[in-house]
């Protein structure tokens, strides 16, 4: 009889709907402050050494830490119950973490910055710190952004704010650097705003389309970042000179929706593997169906050349084909014994050499991207890099032109242009990525 019902939760009836989940299960994270106190205070006893092996008056150095945070965020794949009764929640999950990356202070009177802690295993599962696990699908964008809104958030406040936290008996005062250099391909498109991987615009860290990227397989600079992606995006939603569609889309490179976290634009060493041994052996079917010489083979054709290329593999390198290329798989099938037996199903002598060229340059520039420290580990190939890359792209535009005559992959363009530069600003691809 009475009408007043009250206020009542804006979000009430939201958790039994069908197909959202209760919201109090979606996700758990500790707050980012306290997970980043938390970890420094594990690594006092190294700080403290540092100082000391550096021979910095303990006393003296209370201020101007500086710590470098690396920051990753992958989705998990399938998490789902078998069978359980548990909350319906989606059965994908994504997970955000950091690293401590180093730990340096510039003491009183000194010029330089003096590194005392540096991270000797920044891959290792130990070092990587879990900062928020949900229940989402990473392709979820609005979830997704949802739940990570607090945490960006906090990283922004803490980026312009100072740490205190007692070390070594004395209060320290910490300030933050974080560089989100863990995301694949798919989550810093996702991240920042860019068309998905199959666009135009192949690449997260230039401008380059793919049809220029497969002319000019080389000369590239690092240009993209998050600042210019989000003026980028200002001018797609607002588009102040009145384009068409077309003319917008390419003013703002392929920028088409509002960058969400600021990512350090660079290459995940893990998927450029999985990548390119990927295009490796799509070459190998080529090449035995000796596609150079013949316009658009049949479905059946090319059925039964990598039905003879996974014959060929599993009974001399005991290689299983795979449904999708894994980690595992691209480590083995990068070899020089796989083009040995590869080749032996090409008939022309010629491109068994070609193949074995390419194959021996992409051996060489592999471990400039996969080391820690690669002027350490590989300080050879770190300086043949540009040399051989230049070589690799030639042949590609050369003797494999069937292939890459107006196309190329992203893995492909980013492993050819941009190595050399983002080593030369990080120190390392490996090691960040």
């Amino acid at each position: 009889p009475s009408c007043h019902v009250g206020i009542i939760n804006g979000l009430s009836g939201w958790a039994d709907s069908v197909d959202d989940s209760p919201a109090d299960t979606i996700s758990r994270r500790f707050r980012y402050d306290v997970a980043l106190a938390s970890a420094l205070k594990d690594l006092e006893e190294d700080v403290m050494e540092g100082l000391r092996e550096r021979g910095l008056e303990d006393s003296a150095c209370t201020s101007g830490f500086s710590v470098m945070i690396k920051e990753s965020c992958d989705g998990m794949g399938d998490v789902s119950e078998k069978h359980g009764g548990g909350p319906a929640v989606p059965e994908k999950a994504v997970r955000f973490s950091f690293t401590v990356m180093s730990v340096s202070v510039q003491p009183d009177g000194r010029a330089e910055p003096v590194t005392i802690f540096t991270e000797p295993k920044p891959n290792s599962e130990l070092s990587c710190k879990p900062l928020c696990l949900m229940f989402v699908d990473e392709s979820d964008h609005e979830l997704l952004t949802a739940v990570l809104g607090p945490v960006v958030a906090e990283r922004k406040a803490m980026m312009e704010s100072r740490l205190i936290l007692s070390m070594g008996g004395l209060p320290r005062s910490f300030r933050f650097h974080f560089r989100g250099t863990g995301y694949d391909e798919k989550m810093v498109r996702e991240m920042e705003g860019l068309e998905a991987s199959g666009s135009t615009y192949v690449c997260t860290l230039c401008d380059s389309t793919r049809a220029e990227a497969s002319h000019n397989m080389v000369l590239h600079s690092v240009t993209r970042s998050h600042s210019e992606n989000l003026e980028r995006y200002e001018i797609w939603r607002s588009n102040p000179f009145s384009e068409s569609v077309e003319e917008l889309r390419d003013r703002v490179k392929g920028v088409s929706a509002k960058p969400f976290m600021e990512t350090q634009p660079t290459l995940d060493a893990l998927h450029c593997d999985i990548g390119n041994a990927t295009e490796f052996y799509k070459i190998f079917q080529d090449e035995i169906g000796e596609v150079f010489q013949r316009a658009n083979p049949t479905r059946e054709e090319r059925r039964s050349w990598r039905a003879a290329l996974d014959k060929q593999l599993r009974k001399k390198l005991k290689l299983k084909p795979v449904m999708r290329m894994n980690g595992n798989y691209a480590r083995k099938l990068m070899s020089e014994e796989t083009v040995d037996v590869v080749c032996e199903l090409v008939p022309s002598e010629e491109r068994r050499e070609a193949l074995r060229e390419l194959m021996e340059l992409y051996l060489q520039m592999k471990p400039v991207w996969r080391a820690t420290h690669p002027a350490k580990e590989c300080p050879d190939q770190l300086c043949r890099y540009s040399f051989n890359s230049q070589r690799f792209a030639d042949l590609l535009s050369t003797t494999f032109k069937y292939r890459y005559d107006g196309k190329i992959t992203n893995y492909l363009h980013k492993t050819l242009a941009h190595v050399p530069e983002i080593i030369e600003r990080d120190g390392s691809i490996g090691a960040w990525a």
